[in-house]
């Protein structure tokens, strides 16, 4: 799976006619520090921006773009990796960093959407034929079923997968908490590995053969289908959850780069025409709605999607279910 599975670290650029000049003017590089499943998008809207921004301003630049599992990212920022944007799989990692003092107050209003330029939601990938015939969530808890979901300690896109199977049991149970807690239990009784990321474990899914089933970002599942045509199948649950992942300038940073404008230029972009089209084209659902219809035959729009909004907003979601001692692991610790 040659385009699903690159390496973790990536340059895009315009690169110099010419560097034969003495007195040739380095070209300035952008860190954007993503999660896992963005690589092959942004590997492609890094040259669609370095060539807007050479038209506009006649200036090549280089960017450099790092992934990994969404948590892990925004520790490496807070431990001193310099990124100049951060674009993470949720609002919660964002926080995180502004509260390491990296990024300003009021980051989510900086940018359309709550800067959320694309979205998504989860979905299941099953081996071509569904042999276990799994449908919905209650299918991911029966017995002999093999699940792979990536750790919610770690991994933005786990959390999603987290509180939409939440959701689902919660309107099962009539909102009975312990009830929920304990289909819960079930189901990562019967996840066979918990990978510190969404890539790893697509990986652990499609190139190594393990589980019945893989909870995914749609995306993820779109990639694998493209990859390997008629090998996987997707479901989409009963219930699923709008996953609205998050971007921000890393305003510490940029202001020791002399790099501001260059970043806030990057992440205004991805909310043009064309960077939208091209997040369609990745298995991205475009933040403009009119963007969004012309992709109407690739995404089931119908979804019966709830909202992080449902759980009280990322900060309380956050405390109730994945801080140390929380719900996760209560759950996974029994």
């Amino acid at each position: 799976m040659a385009m699903i599975f690159a390496l973790s670290l990536g340059m895009a650029g315009c690169q110099k006619s010419s560097d034969s000049s003495s007195d040739s003017k380095k070209e300035r590089e952008l860190l954007n520090v993503s999660y896992d499943p963005t690589r092959e998008f942004y590997s492609q809207y890094n040259e669609l921006f370095c060539q807007y921004w050479k038209e506009e301003h006649n200036e090549e630049i280089r960017v450099v773009q790092s992934h990994g599992g969404s948590g892990s990212q925004a520790r490496s920022v807070m431990e001193g990796n310099e990124a100049d944007v951060v674009t993470l799989a949720l609002a919660h990692d964002v926080t995180a960093i502004e509260q390491a003092g990296l990024i300003e107050p009021g980051w989510m209003e900086e940018f359309d959407g709550e800067s959320s330029p694309y979205t998504s939601t989860i979905v299941f990938l099953v081996r071509k034929g569904n042999e276990k015939n799994i449908q919905d969530w209650d299918d991911l808890v029966r017995d002999g079923i093999e699940v792979i979901t990536p750790n919610p300690k770690t991994s933005g896109g786990a959390c999603w997968n987290f509180l939409a199977a939440w959701a689902y049991w919660q309107e099962q149970d009539g909102e009975n908490e312990e009830e929920t807690k304990d289909y819960l239990k079930k189901l990562y009784k019967n996840v066979l590995v918990l990978d510190s990321g969404a890539r790893g474990a697509t990986n652990t899914f499609v190139e190594n053969g393990q589980g019945d089933v893989l909870i995914a970002w749609e995306n993820e599942a779109y990639l694998a289908m493209e990859e390997y045509p008629n090998q996987y199948e997707m479901v989409t649950p009963s219930i699923s959850i709008l996953a609205q992942p998050s971007v921000a300038v890393v305003d510490k940073n940029v202001q020791e780069h002399g790099t501001e404008e260059l970043a806030t230029a990057y992440l205004e972009y991805l909310y043009s025409d064309e960077a939208q089209r091209l997040a369609g084209k990745n298995y991205y659902r475009p933040s403009r709605d009119v963007i969004l219809q012309e992709f109407s035959g690739q995404f089931n729009l119908e979804m019966n999607l709830v909202s992080i909004e449902n759980f009280g907003g990322w900060d309380k979601a956050y405390e109730t279910f994945f801080q140390d001692g929380a719900v996760f692991d209560q759950i996974y610790s029994d």
